[in-house]
């Protein structure tokens, strides 16, 4: 039996009143807050790549900027995850659960 997949929740840059957040780098400074928080096993510390946590990275959908956390951030730290979920709160974010399709290859 496989594990269910983490949920993922989609912090959307729109605030609930419908006006766009800002800075424009919003998800960019909060997935870099919470790039320390990695899967066991991948390099950390001097000599680690500098790059986003697989469980908060910034994406572009449909041409809003967001924020999409996976649960599983809540595993490897429940602050970490209460951070994210508190930003998104108290900055009137719209939230919603999903799921983020891997993209197809290129047709050749």
């Amino acid at each position: 039996m496989t594990d269910p997949t983490p949920r993922q929740v989609f912090i959307q840059g729109i605030t609930v009143e419908g006006k766009t957040f800002r800075p424009s780098d919003w998800a960019e400074r909060l997935c870099g807050a919470m790039s320390c928080f990695r899967p066991e096993g991948v390099r950390s510390g001097i000599h680690a790549f500098i790059g986003y946590s697989p469980y908060c990275v910034p994406r572009v959908v449909n041409g809003v900027k967001c924020v999409i956390v996976s649960e599983k951030l809540r595993d490897v730290e429940p602050m970490a995850w209460d951070f994210v979920m508190g930003f998104a709160r108290d900055n009137r974010l719209q939230h919603s659960d999903a799921c983020l399709l891997p993209e197809e290859p290129p047709k050749r």
